[in-house]
């Protein structure tokens, strides 16, 4: 009779088990994540509740992480090949498959849950949204295509938008212009991601942009999404939502991220990934402040 070979599980400590359970929410993109929220939050809220807000940290970050742990144990094979990755938790069996599955959906479900009754009803369907798109169709779909990036980018808006919802209870035109903004940054974002772990996501059988090699094209698609980032930063005060404080903000920051971007479009050269990559997050942030500073 033949015998299915399961590989054994890593005896570990307490902490250091709380320390593998951080890895697979992957703590310091979730923080960011929430924080994020919490700035959309203030951008819509017109006062401040502190229950709502603790009510959209705790459901916030449950939802970041449940969809954050989903990606893990689908990748879980994958990740083995990447050397970015291979030390996580599920590739070094220190946790066991089956009990992170059940981590996850109790984490979804409670964040969801949280969210819902804690906030609104349409804060719990975003958050729901969130964690289905990003773990049932773009985890699997960046083996597929390498433009998978356009479906995890609906996922990846979502968190300041559901700050802004968290606060107001409606989806309005604010709302869908958080979302715009944030849409758009996570080309450049993700792009410069891929460019620099090309070889890594090669070998692992993903197939993000540049997917075949590092070319002039794909430096150049690169290079327009982060251009049209910074076309947009005009719109939110074309469309009323702020003022010129954002605009002028937001456009600067566009082009700390335009620069490297066009630099590694001349040369194909990985430092220039990499500014364009530092220069996200700081865009990521900071246009949030921007927005926040001309509401108030």
């Amino acid at each position: 009779m033949n015998q299915v070979k399961t590989e054994s599980i890593v005896a570990i400590s307490l902490m250091e088990k709380l320390k593998c359970y951080a890895q697979i929410l992957k703590l310091k993109i979730t923080v960011f994540v929430v924080i994020s929220a919490v700035f959309g939050y203030f951008i819509g809220a017109a006062t401040y509740n502190l229950s709502e807000i603790i009510s959209l940290v705790i459901g916030g970050f449950l939802v970041t992480g449940s969809a954050n742990t989903f990606n893990q144990i689908i990748e879980r094979n994958h990740d083995k090949l990447m050397t970015r990755t291979e030390g996580r938790p599920l590739p070094q069996n220190k946790l066991n498959v089956n009990e992170v599955i059940v981590f996850a959906f109790l984490s979804g479900i409670i964040g969801i849950t949280v969210l819902w009754i804690a906030l609104n009803p349409l804060s719990g369907v975003l958050g729901l949204l969130a964690i289905f798109m990003y773990a049932a169709i773009y985890t699997p779909l960046k083996r597929i295509s390498p433009y998978a990036v356009f479906v995890g980018a609906f996922p990846g808006a979502i968190p300041p938008m559901l700050g802004l919802v968290a606060s107001t209870g409606s989806f309005g035109f604010e709302a869908g212009m958080l979302f715009a903004i944030q849409f758009l940054w996570q080309f450049p974002h993700f792009w410069a991601i891929a460019w620099r772990l090309h070889g890594q996501y090669q070998k692992a059988g993903f197939k993000m942009l540049p997917y075949d090699k590092k070319n002039k094209t794909s430096a150049v698609i690169i290079f327009i999404s982060s251009l049209l980032l910074m076309l947009s930063s005009y719109l939110p005060e074309y469309f009323n939502v702020t003022g010129r404080i954002a605009t002028v903000g937001l456009f600067l920051l566009s082009c700390l991220m335009v620069f490297p971007a066009f630099k590694l479009m001349q040369t194909q050269d990985d430092k220039y990934a990499l500014r364009v990559m530092l220069m996200s997050y700081v865009y990521l942030i900071f246009s949030l402040l921007f927005i926040l500073a001309d509401k108030v």
